[in-house]
């Protein structure tokens, strides 16, 4: 309307009241810091160049370091024990795992090739389905009243194979969309990913508890962190969302969504109880965004490849607190008979 000098402000003072305004409701409260995300992707539409460079350093060099940190606090909040249930829950686990590496990557390639996108959008639909699951899950399927454990099994399973999997998967269904260094990719996700919850591993085992301090920052350290990566993505991909933005975002939701109903769906298929259905589907339905946009800056394919990454992180946020919700207000039948 050739009226943003007023509408952005106008846009972002909204969302930044309406966070706030949700602080003071319980139901809505959940979702306060996804509307502070629309706050700032809101800026960084508006006013681009003030995400992309501060005094001639590119803002984009801030991803790798931002997710590394990030990593290393889901790596304190993890032990060797989230390993176990591989041996205590073996049949969730092996579903849960082949269900991540197969639906989404499957999907996005789906996707990618119907929804007429230039290659390297196109994608970036396949790299976000070829990505492991992330904390959210986690999360989410406590609220879920899901099996908790069983999540946090599957998302350290799949983070851990991520650097074998990830690659190959983009090579073989990525390949003819863009170039995929396979190699590069592996070395990558262990920079960023491997590396990091090790070293968040060890602290966890050696100093947990002894720098309470840090337990309590990592996860709002993890939330900016998330945000300054989604405001910097779309800053410096701002023109290809102002053309193919809509579509994009339905793609997105579509595969979000599929990644809910196949999921919990496979898991009725191989007779699973309730919880551990509501599990696989929210395991599979919400990927480590992050990680993602990360490999896609790593490709210096940024505002490109990494679009569907900066999209997909806010919107399963969305989508998963809503089925959560909905799946708190009704107990698992064996739960609710005890």
């Amino acid at each position: 309307m050739d009226h943003t000098v007023f509408i952005g402000p106008l846009l972002i003072l909204f969302f930044v009241l309406l966070g706030i305004g949700f602080r003071g409701f319980e139901k809505l409260k959940g979702f306060t810091y996804t509307i502070m995300i629309f706050a700032s992707v809101t800026a960084a539409m508006f006013y681009p160049v003030f995400f992309q460079e501060m005094g001639g350093f590119k803002l984009s060099g801030l991803i790798t370091p931002l997710l590394q940190i990030i990593m290393f606090g889901m790596g304190t909040s993890m032990s060797l024990r989230d390993f176990h249930g591989v041996v205590k829950m073996p049949k969730g686990v092996l579903i849960g795992v082949f269900c991540q590496f197969s639906i989404m990557p499957f999907i996005g390639y789906t996707l990618a090739k119907s929804s007429g996108f230039p290659p390297e959008i196109a994608a970036g639909l396949i790299l976000i389905g070829c990505s492991p699951s992330g904390m959210a899950s986690n999360v989410m399927s406590f609220l879920a009243k899901a099996n908790l454990a069983l999540s946090i099994t599957i998302t350290a399973i799949t983070t851990m194979l991520a650097p074998f999997i990830t690659p190959v998967l983009m090579g073989w269904l990525a390949g003819e969309f863009v170039e995929v260094n396979v190699w590069g990719m592996f070395l990558d996700i262990v920079k960023i990913v491997i590396i990091p919850i090790g070293a968040g591993l060890l602290f966890n085992k050696y100093l947990g508890g002894k720098m309470k301090w840090l337990d309590a920052a990592m996860p709002l350290v993890s939330m900016i962190g998330i945000a300054v990566i989604i405001v910097i993505i779309t800053a410096a991909g701002r023109d290809n969302l102002l053309s193919i933005g809509p579509l994009l975002i339905l793609l997105v939701l579509f595969h979000n969504l599929s990644g809910y109903t196949l999921g919990y769906w496979m898991g009725k298929l191989f007779r699973m109880n309730e919880s551990d259905c509501r599990t696989i589907a929210l395991e599979v339905g919400m990927q480590n965004a992050g990680l993602a946009s990360g490999l896609a800056k790593e490709m210096g394919k940024i505002a490109t490849v990494g679009l569907a990454a900066a999209v997909f992180g806010p919107m399963m946020n969305i989508t998963g607190s809503v089925l959560a919700s909905y799946w708190h207000r009704k107990p698992p039948k064996d739960e609710a008979a005890t």
